[in-house]
């Protein structure tokens, strides 16, 4: 029987509201992994969520499949502000990377663990992710789910797409749908690879002068 969870994520990704065409892609070709997690930020939460990126690195990702995305949905807490989900979605990251060190995992070697690098990736199990955080109030219409929620992307995928092409005319549509969809796009948008990712994961807006608050623990550069 299906998850009632995975379900209902699937039918809001592929409703009119909602512009990522990658992740509508992972619903057809059945390559999306929902996790249905407690309280977001909970050491439970966090505990399972961690095996489950773990087991999703090494049974769901492979050098083939370019749309496979994992999205932890989160029972509570309901009706966050923006500012209070893009809090609580730092100290959920900060507290995964902490369950990530003590188990021994350096960060991916491909990426930079410094949030404000271009080449910053957030890094769980050896792997590079991009990271996208959905909750009922958010500015952007696209991220707004009834329940708190975190989309963990492969970098990889994404670097493949660019390789091949298909990266340029994904985002050209994306960017379509969101202008009509809001009238605008993501003031947080940068091409991939020329700005740090880690201003798009809440998909609360950021000035100049914003700093991410996530910070590596000493000893989990690369390969390390």
């Amino acid at each position: 029987m299906e998850n009632p969870v995975h379900r209902h994520l699937a039918d809001w990704i592929m409703g009119e509201d909602f512009s990522c065409l990658a992740a509508k892609a992972a619903v057809r070709r059945g390559t999306l992994t929902p996790v249905q997690l407690g309280s977001m930020g909970s050491a439970d939460a966090t505990s399972d969520l961690h095996t489950a990126i773990f087991e999703f690195t090494k049974m769901e990702l492979s050098p083939t499949e370019n749309f496979a995305t994992l999205v932890a949905v989160f029972e509570e807490p309901s009706a966050l502000t923006e500012p209070e989900f893009d809090a609580l979605m730092w100290q959920q990251l900060t507290d995964l990377h902490a369950v990530d060190v003590e188990q021994g995992f350096s960060w991916a070697p491909d990426v930079s663990p410094d949030p404000a690098s271009p080449d910053f990736a957030f890094s769980l199990a050896g792997h590079p992710f991009f990271v996208v955080g959905m909750h009922a109030n958010a500015s952007r219409i696209s991220r707004r789910y009834p329940r708190p929620a975190l989309a963990f992307n492969s970098n990889h995928q994404f670097r493949r797409l660019k390789q091949s092409g298909v990266y340029y005319g994904l985002q050209r549509r994306i960017r379509q749908r969101e202008e009509r969809l809001q009238r605008s796009i993501n003031p947080n948008l940068a091409e991939f690879g020329e700005a740090s990712d880690a201003r798009q994961y809440s998909g609360a807006a950021t000035g100049e002068q914003w700093r991410c608050p996530f910070h590596p623990q000493d000893g989990t550069a690369s390969g390390s």
